[in-house]
């Protein structure tokens, strides 16, 4: 068991250390599945996109039925308090959560009246740049608009996403590529991924089976905005087998190469260095 890192939440107004035990048996989340979070990071003194990833944590709050009750700009507010509680130069990610505690109508709805908020962080290093992790395909696919709720960040959508890099780290693989119901690559597990071809860059189109990441398109604009073609469409397996590099994109690690795919070995490439160049240059602007 790997030790737990320095933690920090806010909770009913003031700070606490550590773990804070914050649900019971009948909390509507704890059986329910009825939270809902986000992430952002601090490193190297900054947090790119802050207001942005507190902004989705409302909406995420009220696609689940939720009242939020913090604003944005106070999320962000308390993220800056937090960080400060860190030795300087950590590394934080930043976790906005909302729950409800009790039912509403019938037993399996949420009463917003009883909607809780913790704004957790953690100290969590940042991936070096020349980090690169393997992936295979996963036998597990992403549920549609129809059948879960994916277009919020809800913590009953990991578990899908948990069966999935399980099995893959079962068969040596970091991470897994999960498709769609029709068959086409949607992310990873844990993380949106682009593949580049002949100099341009191609990303699965946003088809409303998986979250859309703050960190995806924000990579996509400077990508875009640098001169590089960027691709958003449907992409198999075999594209991916043939893709001259692959990276990936999200809040914990940025962006990151794949050195391996099933038993293809491969190397970081220029248009995945380009895009974490600009992304730090973002960030830091």
């Amino acid at each position: 068991m790997t030790e737990p890192s320095q933690t920090w939440s806010w909770i009913d107004g003031t700070w606490a250390d550590g773990n804070p035990l914050i649900a019971g048996p009948s909390t509507h989340a704890m059986w329910m599945g009825s939270s809902v979070f986000d992430g952002a990071r601090y490193f190297e003194g900054v947090m790119p996109d802050l207001a942005l990833h507190a902004e989705r944590v409302n909406a995420s709050a009220l696609t689940m039925g939720l009242k939020p009750t913090m604003s944005a700009g106070e999320i962000c507010e308390l993220a800056w308090e937090g960080v400060k509680k860190f030795e300087p130069g950590t590394a934080v990610y930043i976790k906005p959560m909302y729950w409800p505690e009790g039912n509403g109508l019938g037993v399996i709805s949420p009463d917003p009246e009883t909607t809780r908020f913790c704004l957790n962080l953690f100290a969590a290093p940042m991936a070096p740049e020349e980090t690169t992790f393997s992936v295979t395909l996963s036998p597990y696919r992403r549920p549609t608009a129809e059948t879960a709720p994916v277009d919020a960040k809800a913590g009953c959508l990991y578990p899908n996403n948990a069966r999935a890099v399980r099995e893959a780290r079962e068969r040596g693989f970091d991470n897994a590529l999960v498709r769609d119901t029709l068959g086409n690559i949607a992310e990873l597990t844990s993380a949106n991924i682009f593949m580049a071809k002949d100099g341009a860059v191609h990303t699965p189109y946003a088809n409303g089976t998986f979250l859309n990441g703050i960190t995806r398109q924000r990579v996509i604009k400077l990508l875009r905005d640098a001169g590089i073609d960027v691709y958003e469409r449907s992409l198999v397996m075999d594209d991916f087998m043939d893709a001259d590099e692959i990276f990936s994109t999200g809040n914990y690690s940025k962006v990151m190469s794949v050195g391996r795919i099933e038993s293809r070995e491969m190397q970081p490439g220029p248009l995945a260095k380009k895009a974490r160049d600009l992304y730090w240059d973002f960030a830091h602007a």
